[in-house]
């Protein structure tokens, strides 16, 4: 069978080795837990915009303009990302956590309107830098026959904050009656994580390692076909989801009429799938080999699309076909990051940035096309994401290297 790619520009004669059990079971729930805060960070401005709008006194436009400068700065991912290998994993992973304290402490002292917009921004930037450095540090350090549990692992971070995180910041919020007392908290859990980070990683990961410039590691990716595959696999996943996702809230509402009560039920839905379909790739994944795991989430979350519609002649059966649909979407999207972090070793967090911009440009895409496709029923989005998942699947298939590890 035709191997993954192998590194195709840079060599790597002392790269870093597969850690010891023993100190991986130890520096996964630091760098999940530490990735959690980020998250949190993250998904925190949507449930809480309202009481941050009316804390500031600004309107709801003022926080989503934030959000919307927070989104674009998302696709600059690579130039963030790529910091983890010019620079070293851990040297990246401190940075990011050091910059997302100094977001949060930023607010504490100065709660105002251009502090939290600053903030967002410093925010985005922190993770933009962590999530392709703790992804490219699992691959460096997890065996690939074992990689796709330890990923699964850290993904939980998504669910964790949205179904642990979230409710705590809203007691905080209830309790103190101030709309920014979440931020002092975060930014010492941030400056926590720091230090733990600090203690528990090695501090020789790039040692006598050639590191590539950000040019050399852009061209290690976009001269790989099998790489460039797989971002436009990726970002194809993204846009099918996106289109779907993008008008749920409105198909319910016009369905049930039940605008509060079925979209806060469907939170909970979306949240409970993530976490059921991060927990399946740690379960399954590496069992079934993460090639054909991509392919089963691939078609199921292609069939979902369709089903979904369907299934919308009711709250509950809607509920359920919004649980399929986000299952499989989860499982599939997760189930190709073990894959990701192998196509370029040489430049493995400068491609996990990359990865992240083409999911993030799926989004935007599927936002703005969502919509437009919604004016003929959900029936045609959920076609269109079908059709969407189909194209990634023929990437898949037609680029991306057979492995007997796999």
């Amino acid at each position: 069978m035709p191997q993954l790619a192998k590194k195709p520009t840079l060599s790597h004669p002392t790269a870093p080795s597969p850690a010891p059990p023993d100190t991986l079971r130890t520096q996964l729930p630091i760098l999940t837990g530490a990735r959690t805060i980020s998250n949190t960070v993250h998904r925190m401005v949507y449930p809480f915009l309202p009481r941050m709008a009316r804390g500031l006194g600004v309107d709801l436009e003022a926080i989503t303009l934030a959000i919307t400068a927070r989104s674009a700065l998302g696709l600059g991912g690579p130039l963030f990302g790529a910091l983890a290998d010019t620079r070293g994993r851990k040297a990246a992973l401190l940075t990011a956590l050091l910059i997302l304290a100094a977001a949060m402490l930023l607010v504490t002292v100065w709660p105002t309107y251009p502090a939290l917009f600053i903030a967002l921004l410093l925010a985005v930037c922190a993770k933009l830098i962590y999530d392709p450095a703790v992804l490219a540090y699992i691959g460096d350090r997890v065996h690939y026959t074992r990689r796709g549990f330890a990923i699964a692992l850290n993904e939980l971070s998504w669910s964790a904050a949205f179904l642990i995180g979230m409710p705590l910041l809203g007691w905080l919020i209830a309790r103190t009656g101030r709309w920014y007392a979440p931020f002092p908290v975060l930014g010492g859990l941030a400056l926590l994580s720091a230090v733990l980070v600090w203690r528990v990683l090695p501090g020789n990961d790039t040692q006598d390692i050639e590191r590539p410039s950000l040019i050399q590691g852009a061209r290690i990716v976009l001269r790989h076909r099998p790489a460039v595959a797989g971002l436009l696999m990726g970002t194809l996943i993204s846009l099918g989801n996106e289109t779907i996702f993008i008008v749920y809230g409105a198909w319910m509402e016009d369905s049930f009429g039940l605008k509060v009560a079925a979209l806060g039920a469907a939170s909970v839905v979306i949240g409970v799938a993530e976490l059921a379909g991060e927990g399946l790739v740690a379960g399954l994944v590496d069992r079934l080999g993460k090639r054909r795991a991509v392919m089963l989430g691939i078609g199921l979350n292609a069939l979902a699309s369709i089903l979904l519609p369907v299934l919308g002649f009711g709250v509950g059966s809607a509920l359920v076909g919004l649980f399929l649909f986000f299952l499989t979407f989860e499982f599939a999207l997760v189930s190709t990051l073990p894959i990701m972090t192998e196509l370029a070793p040489g430049a493995r967090a400068t491609m996990m940035a990359g990865t992240a911009a083409a999911h993030s440009a799926g989004r935007m895409l599927g936002a703005l096309l969502g919509p437009l496709l919604f004016t003929g029923g959900l029936l045609i989005n959920g076609l269109a994401a079908a059709l969407f998942n189909l194209g990634a699947l023929a990437l898949l298939v037609s680029f991306l290297p057979q492995d007997e590890r796999s």
